[in-house]
Order: C-alpha cells, then structure tokens, then sequence
C-alpha cells in the first residue's frame, strides 16, 4: 500500500471516529498530515473538499449530524460485520475472527468499541504488515463502504470521505461481492406486534 494510501486511512479514521472534543486541533492536524503525506494533486483536492463541507459546520451541528448518519441508520453503520450479517448468529464468529487478525499481526485493542469498528480497522490497515488477510479486510471494508455511499444522502458532508476512500484507496466492490454481502445479511425481526401498546 502507498504512503498516500495510508495517510487517507488515518484521515479517514479520524473524520469518521466520533467528532472530537477539540474540532480546530483535530483540523489542523488533518491538514496536516495531507500536506506532509499527499503529493497527488486530485487526491489533495477531494481531501480537501471532503473535510472542509464538514469543518464549515459549527461544533455541535457536526456531532448531530455524525449522530444522525452513523448512529440512527443501519445501512450508514460504521460497524464492518453488521454490514455482513446483519443480526446474523454469524456476527459473533466473524468478531473474534477479526479480533484475532489484528492480535496475531502484534496489535491491541484499545477503547470500548468492537473489534469490526471501521475506523479502528482503517488505522490498523495503515500501519499493519500486508498479508492474505490484510488484502481479504481491505475487499471487504471497500464493499461495506460501497454500500454506504449507496445509501448516503448526496448533500450529507460526510459523503464527501467515503468518497475519497472508494476513488483513492479501496477497490470497486465485484458484483459477487455485493450479492454475498446482501444474501448473508440477517435483518432484525421488526415485525409489527400483534395489538398496538396504549399509554395511559
């Protein structure tokens, strides 16, 4: 993977990480590490293009709308296995596969969130020595990702990152891809109850 590769990784890993405390630090250490890291003049301006529709808004108006995307929609999950399986018993098994991915390549864990958090996988992507499963982790985020911009409103400022990541960095999802992914997908049982709950 180039360096340029890796560096939209890192940023791509910090704008789709929940929004940080200190949102002028966190924009300048993004530009940071474009200017230090990204030499291809396309991939500078769509980098640029896709954190600057974010940065405009104010603090709090960021964290709802990260909120609002990410938290409330299924199919705009950051979670990589709940984009495979769905509520599928499958999901278990495919966590502690990937959690013993990242541990066998000399990697912890850090913070509370699951192994198949897709901002943690970017990172580790980044830095981790390429292998089999390194490549198998990389087709599969770029088929999650390529649902989510399928599902992404086109005026949502996030759009503009995964953007980038489908153009620069992960491979155009096959169309076998995209079939195994929505055929293993298990949907929660929504079914409406059988008689409508009354609030006294």
């Amino acid at each position: 993977m180039m360096q340029e590769e890796r560096a939209v990784l890192v940023i791509a890993s910090r704008l789709l990480g929940y929004p940080a405390e200190n949102l002028s630090q966190e924009r300048l250490d993004i530009q940071e590490c474009v200017e230090e890291n990204v030499e291809t003049r396309e991939l500078k301006q769509d980098l640029i293009a896709a954190y600057d529709s974010l940065f405009r808004l104010p603090s709090q108006e960021i964290r709802e709308l990260y909120v609002s995307t990410f938290d409330l929609k299924s199919k705009l999950g950051l979670y990589l296995s709940a984009h495979e399986f769905g509520d599928s018993a499958k999901r278990g098994a495919a966590l502690i596969k990937l959690q013993k991915i990242v541990n066998q390549a000399g990697f912890e864990r850090e913070g509370d969130e699951l192994a198949d958090y897709m901002p943690m996988l970017f990172e580790f992507l980044a830095v981790a020595p390429e292998s089999k499963e390194h490549e198998r982790l990389y087709r599969r985020l770029g088929t999650a990702i390529g649902r989510m911009l399928n599902n992404i409103d086109a005026e949502n400022p996030y759009k503009g990152i995964l953007q980038v990541l489908m153009r620069h960095v992960f491979p155009e999802p096959t169309k076998e891809e995209v079939e195994k992914l929505e055929f293993d997908r298990e949907e929660a049982d929504l079914e409406e109850l059988p008689y409508p709950i009354m609030y006294q």
